[in-house]
């Protein structure tokens, strides 16, 4: 492609904006915002009115645009943008998690048909270069697993509970005042966007397309103090993880959960609203990847990187996917995990295979025992809104 990058945008809130900061304070890098496309033309920006737009086809039909960034929230609308982008044979570069978890495959499939290059190392971990060093440096099927924390706002809030000892509503309100939670927070809080992410991963990691409603993810939004309380009492904290694990030579587990992570742990030391991630290799063992997760320069500065990278005609060359097929995707395992309940009804829901400890108080109860993960997917419908709180102590 042409080392001038002629750049659409999509969207202009926290990455948009973020990503525009990041590229005017970046040197050695011939590209420039030409256009940008938003819902609102009213609202007040630090932004050239001339270069805005409401029309998308201003940028996806202009031919002397040859990269478009699509950085908006609703994902029908950015799966919309990026297929005719690519279709019309532009270079895109997107950050939307959902859209991608939805739509990889097909996507993949559209930019392999037109020669172009699709890069999206911004939807998972912000700043962390995560998907990039799955492609390049673990580009074998040696791989046995990548977990860790994946939403920097999430975690922020269980920061400052376990840490600060803020209630979750205060947690919460703070991580929405400083721009690391949404409006509506349910797809941080309740693992929703661990998850987008963690399929994201496996497709890098592993070769293997799965789509959401395969996996079992709980999320944060039922903690209580009395969770709060015992974990501590146990000598842990709690972050929300995502897992996918390699498990009984070809099959492959994703797992989206708050967990009691023990000092040992590298999670344990993850604090605010950075990310960490864990990968492990049958012989290059455990290595930790650190950095932010939430915020608007570290998403920027991610999305600028892809941007750079199409500058040297980069691709992703899926690897994985090309050389080391045959995985197949599993819930057929068994892991133990704390359930806070409080109607006895509820605990009737779940299929204990065995139970390790337990407690029945006056205002707390709780087991901690062993289930298999399909028994978890099947009742998943059915404890939607029930006070009720699961988290993972690991696998048996």
């Amino acid at each position: 492609m042409s080392n001038k990058l002629k750049i659409g945008v999509f969207g202009y809130g926290v990455v948009g904006s973020g990503l525009a900061h990041v590229l005017k304070n970046s040197k050695g890098l011939d590209a420039s915002i030409v256009k940008v496309c938003v819902k609102d033309a009213d609202k007040e920006r630090e932004l050239d009115s001339k270069i805005l737009t409401l029309n998308p086809d201003d940028i996806l039909n202009d031919p002397e645009i040859n990269v478009v960034a699509e950085l908006i929230d609703d994902a029908d609308a950015a799966y919309q943008i990026v297929k005719t982008a690519l279709q019309n044979g532009k270079h895109v570069v997107s950050a939307n998690k959902k859209m991608l978890a939805y739509h990889i495959e097909e996507l993949i499939q559209l930019q392999w048909q037109y020669k172009v290059s699709f890069v999206y190392e911004a939807s998972a971990c912000g700043s962390i270069p995560i998907i990039r060093n799955l492609e390049e440096y673990y580009d074998n099927d040696l791989l046995q697993s990548v977990s860790g924390i994946l939403n920097g706002s999430s975690n922020y809030i269980l920061t400052k509970i376990f840490n600060d000892h803020l209630d979750y509503k205060v947690a919460l309100q703070q991580a929405q005042e400083l721009g690391y939670a949404e409006s509506d927070p349910t797809s941080d809080v309740d693992g929703f966007d661990t998850l987008y992410k963690l399929i994201i991963l496996t497709v890098h990691g592993f070769g293997l397309f799965v789509h959401p409603n395969q996996v079992f993810n709980s999320g944060i939004s039922n903690l209580s103090v009395k969770d709060i309380e015992l974990a501590s009492q146990k000598g842990y904290k709690i972050r929300l993880i995502g897992k996918v694990t390699k498990v009984n030579g070809n099959k492959v587990n994703l797992l989206v959960i708050p967990k009691f992570v023990k000092p040992e742990e590298h999670a344990y030391t993850v604090d605010s609203h950075y990310n960490g991630v864990l990968i492990q290799g049958n012989f290059y063992d455990n290595q930790f990847m650190y950095g932010k997760g939430a915020g608007a320069h570290p998403t920027g500065s991610a999305v600028l990187s892809d941007i750079t990278a199409l500058a040297y005609n980069y691709k992703y060359e899926y690897k994985k996917l090309k050389y080391y097929g045959g995985l197949e995707y599993t819930n057929d395992m068994e892991v133990k995990v704390y359930l806070r309940y409080n109607d006895k009804n509820d605990l009737d829901l779940f299929d204990f295979k065995e139970i390790s400890e337990s407690l029945i108080g006056k205002d707390f109860n709780y087991v901690i025992g062993i289930l298999n993960l399909n028994d978890l997917l099947k009742i998943r419908q059915q404890i939607i809104g029930k006070d009720i709180f699961l988290a993972y102590l690991g696998e048996e």
